[in-house]
């Protein structure tokens, strides 16, 4: 591989010389800004191997660097071992930024290239400032991709569906409705839609164009006026066209986009950390701009009372299949021959006899002793390791539902451990427990609550660099914004309605890795004269492994939120068991 990686890097060096480029940045984004990009724009893991959802290549003519952050060290430095591809890790002391990097390799009055049609219009203006500051020249105008991937995949021209409103609780139509109403209170006429898991949201559709991800590539201008949904033609059927009529919408092809929003004369509401940079450079410069977070992303965050019970009925169905993947695991690491790359195979095995069932959410991360500490591990038939009964599995995994979207951790004891892998455990579970009990004024940010599950490690000396908790979206996007639950400053605050992940983990290199998730809901929980107070309810169903737990560690209220839900876990998912299923899961819900 780290052949073929040289011989792309030539190619795209071979192009930079031809444009009068010294240095090319390659995002890994799309020209939605999705986190997980169609294949087609899959250009940064095309030019690297590094195959991870988050990383920027920075490639001059001379040297190559990754940029990417703590979920991703370990996975990075295995993938770009053998190319000269350096690797920087994100948020460390150490750590240069990009334009400090591109300053010490380049000279001045040199320039640096970006595809403007896939890299962010606010991250753009803000590189341009500080390139111009180091005397150095941004340029935006080429894509070498198109040039130098030969087998470049086309971009998606899958069929999309429309999600019934017996899930989505509300019509596309009203949901325009609603946002018009909001866009206008900012100041503006029109909203400018990129995301994919939004345009899906407000129109009630539902793709296949990104793997685990139901989205379909589009893009989308709302008004009062006209809803336009800028789409391939190819994409249509005769159903989806009469519905999206039906709704009030107006269907353009996919790359109108630009001749129409260059068109507009009013006012623009959109978000220039989610519209490209050619895109926003598209409307006029005699339009108003307000560049505000996009109201219908808030809207999409809030699920109503149909999505809330959608998630419910799926988090059942989920933890079904996940007790009978847990009873296989139990017995059949004992009898021997388990490998990491079986789990995601089970995992898939018993969730598609579930009603409803879609796919996954995400590839499955099945980590076994040290590749549990690789946070984001994928495993690979060279990388799968025999699971031996000693130690610890993490095993995270979700699957799509039309009703509802699932994401759980669950760290389990294969078999003896440590007295250390016991304490770890414990301090991973009372985080996750502190964050599951917090009662929290109306107006909390995530990062105020993020604390909650970090101080018992914190006190340890210890510490994990990926968020808490992120937004997980109704049949969509497993990670949706804009909540979130981390150490970084977030203005979103946490509202009622809000589905958010609970994943505190510890992880120790060349070790093993703890992580402990469930998914939150965020409610209200009293009014008292200092305000409105929210509390968090679990959803998720399926039972914490109680075998590792030292339960000195626990303070009493700790004990009773386990043993609590472990009964509602109980309680939910045993009618729908056999006999020897309930059997298995009372034991493993026993109070402790």
């Amino acid at each position: 591989m780290s052949n073929v990686i040289h011989k792309r890097l030539d190619a795209l060096r071979r192009f930079m010389e031809e444009k009068g480029l010294h240095a090319f940045i390659v995002p890994s984004t799309d020209p939605h800004m999705s986190e997980y990009p169609a294949s087609h724009w899959a250009s940064r893991k095309w030019i690297s191997g590094f195959s991870g959802s988050a990383g920027t290549v920075v490639v001059t003519r001379k040297k190559a660097g990754l940029w990417t952050d703590s979920r991703y060290f370990l996975q990075a430095a295995n993938e770009l071992a053998g190319t000269e591809i350096e690797l920087f890790k994100e948020a460390l002391p150490q750590t240069p930024s990009i334009e400090e990097w591109l300053a010490a390799e380049l000279e001045k009055g040199e320039h640096v290239g970006i595809d403007g049609n896939v890299y962010a219009a606010k991250e753009a203006f803000s590189l341009t400032h500080k390139l111009n500051l180091k005397g150095l020249h941004l340029i935006s105008d080429y894509n070498p991709f198109d040039a130098i991937w030969q087998d470049r995949p086309e971009i998606p021209k899958n069929p999309f569906f429309v999600l019934p409103e017996k899930y989505t609780g509300e019509s596309a139509r009203k949901k325009i409705a609603r946002i018009c109403d909001s866009v206008e209170k900012s100041g503006a006429e029109f909203l400018l839609v990129a995301s994919l898991d939004t345009i899906a949201w407000i129109f009630n559709i539902r793709g296949n164009d990104v793997k685990c991800n139901p989205v379909t590539v589009s893009y989308a201008c709302i008004s009062r006026k006209e809803t336009v949904l800028f789409i391939d033609p190819a994409k249509l059927t005769d159903e989806t066209k009469s519905y999206l009529e039906a709704e009030g919408v107006t269907i353009a092809g996919y790359s109108e986009v630009y001749d129409y929003v260059s068109e507009i004369k009013a006012s623009v509401c959109l978000d220039s950390n989610k519209i490209t940079l050619n895109l926003y450079n598209t409307v006029p410069a005699e339009n108003r701009i307000m560049d505000i977070p996009s109201p219908a992303d808030l809207m999409k965050s809030i699920k109503n009372e149909t999505e809330i019970q959608g998630f419910c009925n799926a988090m059942e169905r989920d933890g079904v299949a996940l007790v009978r993947f847990f009873m296989w695991l139990e017995k059949a690491v004992a009898e021997g021959g388990v490998t990491e790359i079986m789990i995601p195979e089970k995992l898939m095995e018993y969730r598609s006899l579930q009603d409803n069932f879609v796919g996954e959410s995400f590839d499955t991360i099945a980590g076994y002793g040290p590749n549990g500490a690789i946070v984001h591990y994928h495993v690979s038939p060279e990388s799968s390791l025999e699971i031996k009964p000693e130690g610890f599995l993490l095993v995270d995994s979700g699957a799509q539902y039309f009703d509802g979207t699932t994401d759980i951790t669950r760290t389990v004891a294969v078999g003896p451990l440590t007295e250390q892998m016991k304490k770890d455990y414990t301090m991973v579970l009372k985080g996750h427990i502190s964050l599951a009990t917090a009662i929290y004024p109306q107006g909390t940010r995530g990062s105020q609550l993020d604390i909650l599950a970090r101080k018992v490690m914190w006190d340890n000396g210890i510490n994990y660099l990926h968020g808490t908790g992120h937004g997980v979206g109704h049949f969509l996007n497993v990670h949706e914004g804009p909540q979130n639950i981390r150490m970084n400053e977030n203005p979103t605050t946490l509202q009622t309605g809000m589905v958010t992940s609970n994943e505190p983990g510890l992880y120790r290199a060349g070790e093993y890795g703890i992580r402990i998730e469930n998914l939150i809901l965020s409610q209200h929980e009293t009014t008292t004269g200092f305000g409105d107070f929210y509390s968090f309810k679990t959803l998720t169903l399926c039972p914490i492994d109680t075998t590792p737990v030292v339960k000195e560690m626990l303070a009493k209220e700790e004990i009773a939120w386990l043993n609590e839900y472990h009964r509602f876990v109980y309680d939910r998912l045993s009618p729908l068991l056999t006999e020897d299923e309930r059997r298995w899961l009372k034991e493993k819900t026993n109070e402790i």
